[in-house]
């Protein structure tokens, strides 16, 4: 003997208006049904509304009711009969997050491959932002969020996009503490860099020539950056305030930092760099934390040396640690996101480590990486979504310009 139906699922598709929501479940209330599941998408003006509900006892009148309504709105409808509510999603649940400017169709397949090779099933899509890059969000069961990870990462490198990969717990949904680096992460450039134009270009050309090589990690950090110091003695001090007017924020900084504060994260910056530049920074961005070096100045010149011990690649993780237990932030739920080999401490010692327009070497150590130059990116990996973000800002008077069409 066959089982009758218990479930009745319901698609609705067609053009959107007003009201089309309403009609629907008006019918459905008129049979007397419970709602079990709805799910309702919209693309282009093109409504897609799924609705699971409870089989009434005259199935064949629902059906005619419900062709009616969809009838009248011009719309098409598919009803299938069934036993139960939705399969529980199974474990391995990770939110998948693709960044491509542009994002081709292309790479999408790849990953949506690349998850069913692993066993992973796509339960949902939505798309975070369209511009100025697309981000789009896949919830993903079935699948090792580790082993979705690595190989995600190496997709993502071939393809030219970005996919972060975390995953499914209630910590996304927490206040978090951000702890960033600052010179080329933060902010455009290298401060002893600015330092060293201001002191002749020999000066300025070795310099740099040594940040590279620290920064790709083939140089000790304390080693090279007490070098390149020792090269900036005798500097007039004042040489500072005119480097922090050309300080140059990253684009999104801002907007990074007062949409997350609103949520009540915490944000530190740490860095290699120097404190007569990283406190007016943290004091004129809102930052709660910051750490770096300090150079020492006798009578308004720079003596070529610093104060106390150098934040190195152990020291930055330190300070996140420290930073993470005064803001009552569990480890897991910290963020870091630096560009450099001696960030590499501090993004293992985070929840999620992201290399920002980062060396190779970064990029292969870190939880996932971006490499668009827009810092408020990191919020699509926070499930906070382009929308959301400007009906925030929208709400205290800030206007954001137009995306083109």
């Amino acid at each position: 003997m066959t089982r009758p139906a218990d479930t009745l699922l319901i698609t609705l598709t067609g053009k959107d208006r007003p009201g089309v929501t309403s009609a629907i479940l008006g019918a459905l209330a008129q049979a007397g049904v419970s709602v079990i599941d709805l799910e309702q998408i919209l693309l282009r003006r093109r409504l897609v509304l799924g609705v699971l509900v409870t089989a009434p006892h005259d199935v064949k009148r629902l059906r005619r009711a419900v062709e009616g309504v969809a009838g009248d709105l011009g719309m098409t409808v598919e009803i299938e009969q069934g036993s139960g509510d939705n399969k529980a999603r199974r474990d391995g649940r990770s939110h998948v997050t693709v960044i491509g400017s542009p994002l081709k169709a292309s790479a999408m397949a790849a990953i949506a491959g690349r998850i069913a090779d692993l066993g992973g099933n796509i339960d949902r899509i939505e798309r975070m932002a369209r511009y100025p890059v697309t981000a789009i969000e896949l919830d993903v069961s079935g699948a090792d969020p580790l082993a979705l990870r690595g190989q995600l990462a190496r997709e993502a490198a071939d393809l030219s996009v970005d996919v972060a990969v975390q995953p499914a717990t209630l910590l996304r949904h927490g206040v978090r503490l951000i702890v960033m680096d600052v010179d080329s992460t933060l902010i455009q450039g290298e401060v002893i860099e600015m330092l060293a134009a201001h002191a002749g270009p020999e000066v300025a050309t070795e310099v740099a020539a040594v940040t590279e090589s620290a920064m790709r990690g083939e140089l000790d950090f304390e080693t090279s950056l007490r070098a390149r110091v020792r090269l900036l003695a005798g500097l007039d001090a004042a040489v500072i305030d005119k480097v922090y007017g050309e300080i140059v924020v990253n684009p999104g900084a801002r907007t990074l930092v007062r949409t997350l504060g609103r949520l009540g994260y915490r944000f530190a910056i740490v860095s290699g760099g120097f404190s007569q530049i990283t406190n007016r920074l943290a004091a004129d961005l809102g930052i709660h934390f910051s750490r770096a070096n300090t150079l020492e100045i006798v009578d308004g010149r720079l003596t070529g040396e610093l104060v106390g011990d150098v934040v190195d690649r152990a020291g930055k993780a330190q300070a996140l640690r420290e930073f993470a237990a005064r803001a009552g932030v569990a480890a897991a739920a910290t963020v870091a996101i630096g560009d450099g080999a001696n960030d590499l401490d501090m993004l293992e010692a985070a929840g999620l480590g992201i290399a920002y327009n980062a060396r190779p070497v970064v990029r292969e150590a870190a939880d996932t990486s971006v490499n668009v130059p827009y810092l408020d990116t990191i919020m699509y990996l926070l499930g906070i979504s382009r929308e959301a973000i400007e009906a925030a800002d929208a709400e205290d008077g800030i206007v954001t310009p137009a995306p083109p069409i």
